[in-house]
């Protein structure tokens, strides 16, 4: 999860997400506050952004990858989850990726991914994804990449 601030998060989504999801790559949900400022806009106090994304099998555990196909293995990834620095320490970074999870729910009842992958900037991304179940799975472009398989997605919101 990622520190932002209220420039950083507007150039993001201005610039990076709206020319991905116009490019039909990816999609950015935001999550706004409940009262507007003065100007009755409402700030926004999350974003998560999700693209498809695909893993090689030899990058997981044994006990999953000699049961999958040698192609590259289809997943969801969290390409970018942050909350506004005014809202750390809330509870906010949990709902946002609560509702990624939900809505990749969603999506995979509709086309199957075998998990959610995330690729961690730091140890304390690390931290935060692993307190929800995210285990290490190899080493992504000098980042740590994590996963939670759909089958345990599917047992927070199939109980």
């Amino acid at each position: 999860m990622q520190r932002v601030t209220t420039v950083l998060q507007n150039t993001v989504i201005k610039t990076k997400a709206m020319k991905h999801m116009q490019a039909g790559i990816s999609r950015t949900m935001i999550l706004p506050a409940k009262l507007p400022l003065l100007n009755q806009k409402y700030p926004i106090c999350s974003f998560y952004s999700i693209a498809p994304s695909s893993i090689n099998r030899s990058t997981l555990p044994e006990k999953y990858g000699k049961k999958l196909p040698h192609y590259p293995i289809p997943v969801f990834l969290i390409a970018q989850l942050a909350v506004h620095k005014e809202f750390h320490s809330t509870g906010l970074g949990k709902i946002s990726l609560i509702k990624a999870l939900e809505y990749l729910w969603e999506v995979n009842a509709h086309m199957r991914a075998f998990a959610v992958v995330v690729d961690c900037l730091n140890d304390a991304a690390q931290n935060f994804y692993a307190k929800y179940g995210f285990e290490v799975l190899c080493d992504h472009n000098g980042r740590t990449r994590m996963y939670l398989p759909m089958k345990t997605v599917k047992q927070i919101f199939e109980p």
